[in-house]
């Protein structure tokens, strides 16, 4: 087992550095993102290649349910062979004795990548930029809320009480004596990356009670959406020491604004190491209008799964720090699609839309493929938008059902991402929106029951 520690990750081994690991978690993300796996005694991990789990895990709805997605073979649970991918190797620091995560890759009985996983989605959209000769880089941000703990789903989520012993305040965007406020949490936050060997770009406090903001350094779409999935554990778990919830909803609080996870996106030349959105004086190149351009084309098919739940809607409000429409801006927040300042060099795309509630393998893949029919289609955006984005027609769906009807209908969006993903997951978010629509609101009991 020496041997095997040796080569892990370096955080990794500066983690169990004097000390004897005592258990491996291995983890595989299903379609919302929820970490599925087993737990295994090191030793026993130091033996296996690999381990099997059911095909099913990826029938489900965020609920439990099942969604009919198991094709002709019908629903006889398959086995899944999942691999480790060691460079994935990093710590569990709030477990009471010394544990490693180690994300997995699932792949059925031939060897073939199981398409509905999504992290194989994300592998297979960023393969087909490679075979264009192309890297393309992420980087994501994510806002979350920190909230008192809530045991009712009955009873309405309230900001945390903050370190001075009064609730979190809304509209305190960026100021640092709201950040202090969750002091105890940020600092375990701060430890718990350090221990996984996680960057922190930053910490900010965004415009929402309770609401911060954590920013990732750019690189490898697959690296980065291991460090989203990971970092949403990590908040949680930090969050939980200090008797308050983490929670990514993209839309907790009613009159806050909501959760996003912002997705900024370059695309290097494998060949020249330069960014194609840019040319050698430094302007804009036809590479980067049709990036603009397939993700104007393509995103309203993509809403399915960046906003994968009936709750991400409720985000997507006029003047409430989320964008309405596709139209696109230079340094303009209001807009769907963001071109921030930057340098030639670091000429960059920021996806607006995405909520904080999408599985991150598959926001970033959906959202990639996108920019990537664009580059393939030489799609044209429509011209930049000046001025207030919100004072434009909105052309973001409404509901998730109208969402999905446009994503069944995107064969061309299928093909990037994978048509047995798209069937299979059609079918589970179909059938969780079914659930939802069996669920009588407290709006509509008080409004309808007497006056209708």
């Amino acid at each position: 087992m020496s041997t095997w520690i040796d080569a892990l990750p370096e955080a990794a081994r500066i983690y169990l550095e004097g000390r004897k690991l005592d258990e491996v978690e291995c983890i595989i993300s299903d379609l919302p993102g929820i970490a599925r796996g087993k737990a295994v005694p090191a030793s026993k991990f130091a033996k296996q290649d690999y381990f099997h789990l059911p095909d099913s895990i990826f029938y489900q709805t965020i609920t439990g349910d099942w969604g009919e997605a198991a094709g002709e073979d019908g629903f006889i649970e398959k086995d899944m062979v999942l691999r480790p991918d060691m460079t994935t190797a990093t710590a569990a620091p709030w477990t009471g004795d010394w544990t490693l995560q180690v994300m997995h890759d699932a792949y059925d009985g031939t060897g073939a990548p199981i398409p509905y996983s999504p992290r194989n989605v994300l592998k297979r959209v960023v393969k087909l930029y490679h075979d264009m000769g192309l890297e393309p880089i992420a980087a994501p941000e994510m806002e979350f809320f920190i909230v008192a703990r809530n045991t009712d789903p009955a009873k309405e989520i309230e900001p945390m009480m903050g370190r001075s012993g009064r609730p979190a305040a809304a509209r305190q965007a960026y100021s640092m004596t709201a950040v202090d406020e969750f002091g105890p949490v940020i600092d375990d936050i701060y430890d718990f990356a350090e221990a996984q060997g996680f960057e922190i770009d930053g910490i900010t406090q965004e415009g929402g009670a309770g609401q911060l903001e954590i920013n990732l350094n750019h690189g490898d779409p697959v690296a980065l959406a291991d460090e989203v999935f990971f970092f949403k554990r990590l908040i949680r778990e930090a969050a939980l020491r200090h008797g308050a919830f983490a929670t990514f909803m993209a839309k907790p609080i009613a009159d806050e604004p909501g959760s996003a996870m912002h997705l900024h996106h370059s695309v290097i030349d494998a060949k020249t190491g330069q960014n194609i959105f840019s040319d050698e004086s430094g302007g804009e190149t036809e590479a980067f209008r049709h990036f603009i351009g397939g993700m104007q084309r393509h995103l309203p098919a993509a809403i399915a799964v960046i906003a994968p739940y009936v709750n991400s809607y409720r985000r997507y409000v006029k003047d409430h720090a989320a964008p309405i429409n596709l139209a696109w801006g230079r340094d303009n927040r209001t807009t769907g699609i963001r071109i921030p300042i930057s340098g030639p060099k670091a000429r960059r795309v920021e996806n607006r839309l995405a909520g904080m509630d999408c599985n991150p393998y598959l926001g970033i893949a959906v959202s990639l493929a996108c920019g990537l029919l664009g580059l393939k289609n030489k799609i044209e955006p429509e011209p930049e938008f000046k001025g207030d984005a919100y004072e434009g027609s909105g052309d973001v769906p409404r509901t998730q059902g109208e969402a999905l009807a446009l994503f069944d209908e995107a064969t061309e969006l299928h093909e990037i991402l994978h048509p047995e993903f798209a069937r299979v997951y059609s079918i589970v978010k179909s059938a969780e929106y079914d659930e939802f629509l069996q669920v009588i609101s407290p709006w509509e009991r008080e409004h309808l029951l007497l006056n209708v």
